[in-house]
């Protein structure tokens, strides 16, 4: 089977998509430099598919690295998670996402030009929409001016593949991806981060477990059924059978143009409060919350439309909402 080089292949992402490409029997290398994660997800990724992953402990922003990275594995493929990812954080350190997001981009993009490699998948995001005019958003949205660095590092980069793609004749694929939750359902990978939690899901369930004192719900004000800006919440592991979709596309050459992109996610929005009452219902709990002031950089609402990407990916999701809030409340109370 195809060599497949997983980019930050150790984070919450990335590891579940590893395991799900190793359960299609793919070999996998997964490059990661532990900025947000720890090396024993590792040893979890082998204790549910009974196969280690080769590892190398790289930064990728190191240019001399991917090189040589490069000059020791052949890949058939890769699969690009590595990045800063926080949207409130980017608005506080701008140039540290423009470097890490876009550097290592550039980097990799450089070693497939150079080494005609082929089979690129892309981790994009609905934050390249912005607040969109209609909803559910379509990929005919247009993609409009980057309401976070952290959204504006995900438009550029696409830009950059577009490119890229289009001069040297690498196939891509970026997969707009809507907002991930859950955990594998062994409960031995799941969404750790390293530090206080930028997403809405780990802060919950930190607070649920006493770790927070209480949740931060910024803002109820907007324009939505409670005031709480709406998400479309999508299954970790259905998003990564998705990356396996778009990846077997491109191997079996059925892409369509040499870089297209999907939307990636259930169909359907929720509201924080939503997402807070039904973690409550589904765990049989309470949490403690209040509401903040807005946070820099976050819309009103996005949800996919995703018809393009069951199409044409022969995908679609099959866990629900409260799947994925069980299964994340599992993984936390599974942490020591």
């Amino acid at each position: 089977m195809a060599k497949i080089l997983v980019t930050g292949g150790l984070g919450f992402i990335g590891s579940h998509t590893v395991v799900e490409l190793q359960n299609k029997g793919y070999e996998v290398v997964i490059i990661d430099d532990l900025s947000n994660t720890t090396i024993d997800v590792l040893d979890n990724i082998t204790a549910i598919t009974g196969v280690q992953p080769e590892f190398v402990q790289i930064d990728l922003r190191v240019k001399n690295d991917v090189k040589e990275f490069f000059n020791t594995y052949n890949v058939d493929g890769i699969i690009h998670f590595a990045a800063f990812k926080a949207v409130g954080e980017s608005m506080d350190k701008p140039l540290d996402y423009y470097e890490n997001n876009l550097g290592a981009l550039v980097y990799l993009l450089q070693e497939m030009r150079d080494r005609k490699l082929d089979n690129f998948i892309f981790s994009s995001s609905c934050t390249v929409y912005g607040q969109a005019d209609e909803l559910p958003i379509t990929e005919k949205a247009p993609v409009k001016t980057a309401e976070s660095v952290y959204g504006n590092t995900k438009q550029i980069g696409e830009e950059i593949i577009r490119d890229a793609s289009a001069a040297h004749g690498i196939n891509a694929i970026a997969l707009r991806y809507f907002n991930p939750v859950g955990s594998h359902p062994s409960i031995k990978i799941g969404e750790l981060p390293l530090g206080v939690p930028q997403n809405l899901i780990p802060f919950i369930t930190q607070t649920a477990a006493g770790i927070r004192a209480e949740l931060s719900v910024f803002g109820d004000d907007y324009d939505t059924v409670d005031g709480t800006a709406v998400r479309d919440y999508i299954h970790v592991v259905d998003l990564a059978k998705a990356h396996i979709a778009a990846l077997q596309r491109l191997i079996d050459n059925n892409n369509k143009k040499s870089f297209e992109y999907f939307n990636v996610g259930t169909g359907k929005g929720s509201s924080v409060l939503e997402i807070i009452n039904a973690f409550e219902k589904v765990n049989d709990l309470k949490l403690n919350y209040k509401i903040v002031a807005r946070r820099a950089g976050d819309i009103t609402a996005a949800f996919a439309d995703t018809t393009i990407a069951n199409r044409e990916l022969n995908w679609k999701t099959e866990l629900s909402l409260e799947d994925a809030l069980s299964s994340a409340w599992k993984w936390q109370q599974a942490q020591k």
